[in-house]
């Protein structure tokens, strides 16, 4: 009996992770299948550039709110295009307006995303990997604060891994958000900025050089994340002292 009484959470769980991959690949072939993608480039915002400026004119409150909630969609789904969604973000609401609508839309997207991950596949992960994954947990436990801060400053991880990471490795759902928040604003206020100007840039009949800029603001960042990450690394090689 004790048997059968444990089947049905098993089966929950079963069928929770078909469910999500299912909304996953349903959400990717739809987003395909109508040419979301298509239009995010420099020219759907020049082309659209006069409707979409008289639509939040009109309409901030529900602009705003809309924007966000997009944003936390695309970053639950993980579906490819949030840097354009930050860029957009600057360009309907400037760098202030639109870095706080990014800031709340991704943290709680990545959020959303995290729970999803450790609640769905996170006891499966450990069931694999065994002892390895066991020893990470250890030493992300240490410094997770460090740790968490440095995955959201380090330009090259991509969003997607940073919201899942943590979640296999045990991170507490409270320091995650804190962490993504904060984490996220130097990204956000790079890329809110190159939006925000590029109402002047395409009067000029120009647009902005996002890899000149990525290169500009690289340094920055590495040393952030250099900042970040240095607790971890301080006590990972500080030796106790040998007692007396």
């Amino acid at each position: 009996m004790a048997e059968l009484e444990q089947a049905p959470p098993a089966r929950r769980g079963i069928w929770g992770r078909l469910a999500l991959g299912a909304v996953l690949a349903l959400a990717l072939l739809a987003a395909w299948r109508f040419g979301v993608f298509e239009y995010l480039n420099f020219e759907t915002l020049r082309a659209q550039r006069q409707t979409l400026t008289a639509f939040v004119a009109a309409n901030q409150i529900l602009a705003f709110a809309a924007f966000i909630v997009i944003y936390v969609v695309i970053t639950t789904l993980a579906l490819p295009g949030a840097f354009w969604i930050t860029i957009l973000g600057g360009y309907l609401f400037g760098l202030i307006g639109g870095a706080v609508a990014t800031t709340i839309g991704a943290t709680l997207g990545a959020t959303a995303l995290f729970v999803i991950a450790r609640y769905l596949l996170a006891d499966t992960l450990r069931a694999r990997a065994g002892p390895f994954l066991k020893k990470l947990e250890a030493g992300f436990e240490q410094n997770a604060i460090s740790y968490l801060l440095t995955l959201r400053l380090v330009p090259v991880v991509p969003f997607f891994i940073a919201n899942v990471a943590p979640a296999f490795l045990g991170a507490r759902l409270s320091s995650f958000v804190w962490t993504t928040a904060v984490g996220i604003i130097p990204g956000v206020i790079a890329y809110t900025w190159i939006g925000a100007g590029l109402g002047a840039a395409f009067d000029a009949g120009e647009a902005p050089d996002i890899a000149a800029f990525a290169r500009e603001l690289a340094p920055a960042f590495i040393a952030l994340a250099a900042l970040a990450i240095a607790p971890a690394i301080y006590s990972r090689f500080k030796r106790p002292k040998a007692a007396s």
